[in-house]
């Protein structure tokens, strides 16, 4: 029995994940520390995750996918997050692009994308800008018609799988005035006139992942909205509260990762001749990242089936992903101080998963963003208990 809990999943699930820990074994893990160094994009292992079929798992089978339930794909993307979390990352993007086109697209717009993502034609999600990051309502892109179709100018910045995807969700102003309520979501095409990708940024970890931006004045047409008019903001929400999640089933497999390596490097190291994990100050960290883990796992298993059954995940995603993120935060700070001095340098694997791990508080909405949200609601469920309490004193 692992001392970490593992979700149960049906007969199909299990079969995915077991796919996906071959493949992890096999081609993702022996490329993560080369991808790190390289900071290259690892096209040889999206052409594996499109062969097997876990590229296109969220999909539909009626446009190419698998079909898979959404905690089959959150224990997918554990499992390849585990062994390389550029390759984690890039998974979970294609997922976060490729939502939006589920959620809101015409039938028309998911056999093309949708399609053309479970083939590795990626779609990215392109919403944040220079000053509106938490704050989305800040953006400055815009939507206006011109002809029969839209004219999109303005600029987007910290895309996953930039520069690698060939489509893109973005989202524009078309009522500037309206604010959030005047935000609508286009299709663009990265071939397409007047789009420009000209920076990809150096980061800290998931190096082997493209972060772009993503310069905008092109023409499309009108049946490239979409979704609703002015109905924007909602799609992006939506698409966030299921981002959260996967988030956190990478975030869950990058902490894996470091109690992985922290306990065994613990059990094989030895000081005054017995091994540093028989030390409590060393076995004690690593029960409670045993714990940490086994908990956020939980939460996110719950998510997932939540989302799965069409619920409203916008709290257990926001508690998923703050407390995930953060249980792998201790994971990997854990693994560092285990190895002492050597985790501190390269090629280490802790000082790696160190750098990997810090995007995992940031994207999709940072630590602070999800609390936020967690704390408003515990203030409007304390003020409607406080308003039926005070109703039924009188």
């Amino acid at each position: 029995m692992s001392v970490i809990w593992e979700p149960p999943l049906s007969p199909e699930g299990q079969r995915w994940r077991e796919l996906a820990r071959k493949l992890s074994a096999e081609s993702f893990a022996p490329l993560a520390e080369e991808l790190d160094r390289e900071q290259r994009y690892p096209w040889e292992s999206v052409e594996v995750l499109v062969e097997s079929g876990l590229a296109g798992l969220f999909i539909g089978t009626e446009y190419g996918g698998q079909g898979a339930s959404f905690d089959v794909v959150c224990a997918v993307i554990e499992e390849v997050s585990r062994a390389c979390a550029s390759t984690g990352a890039i998974l979970t993007a294609y997922a976060l692009g490729g939502t939006p086109v589920v959620l809101a697209g015409t039938e028309q717009q998911r056999s093309r994308y949708l399609g053309a993502l479970a083939k590795g034609q990626a779609v990215s999600f392109a919403l944040t800008e220079e000053g509106a990051g938490s704050d989305a309502a800040r953006i400055k892109t815009t939507a206006v018609r011109e002809g029969d179709g839209w004219r999109i100018r303005g600029e987007k910045i910290f895309i996953g799988n930039g520069g690698a995807s060939q489509h893109y969700v973005v989202f524009a102003l078309t009522d500037p005035e309206a604010g959030t309520r005047g935000m609508t979501a286009f299709m663009v095409d990265k071939d397409a006139d007047g789009v420009v990708i000209d920076r990809l940024e150096d980061k800290m970890g998931i190096r082997g992942t493209n972060t772009s931006n993503l310069k905008l004045d092109t023409v499309v047409g009108a049946d490239a909205m979409l979704g609703e008019l002015n109905r924007g903001m909602k799609l992006a929400m939506l698409t966030l509260n299921a981002g959260r999640i996967t988030v956190a089933a990478q975030s869950i497999g990058v902490g894996l990762a470091g109690y992985d390596v922290a306990s065994r490097e613990a059990a094989r190291r030895e000081t005054f001749g017995t091994p540093i994990i028989d030390n409590q100050g060393i076995s004690f960290p690593l029960a409670d990242v045993a714990t940490r883990l086994t908990a956020a796992r939980m939460i996110t298993h719950r998510a997932a089936c939540t989302y799965q059954e069409g619920g409203d995940v916008s709290i257990l995603g926001a508690m998923a992903k703050l407390d995930a993120s953060e249980a792998a935060h201790r994971a990997v700070d854990t693994a560092v101080q285990v190895y002492g001095g050597a985790g501190y340098c390269k090629p280490c694997p802790a000082e790696r998963l160190y750098r990997d791990q810090r995007i995992l508080e940031i994207y999709e909405g940072t630590s602070e963003i999800q609390r936020l949200v967690l704390g408003r609601a515990i203030k409007a469920e304390a003020l409607k208990a406080e308003s039926v309490n005070a109703g039924a004193a009188k």
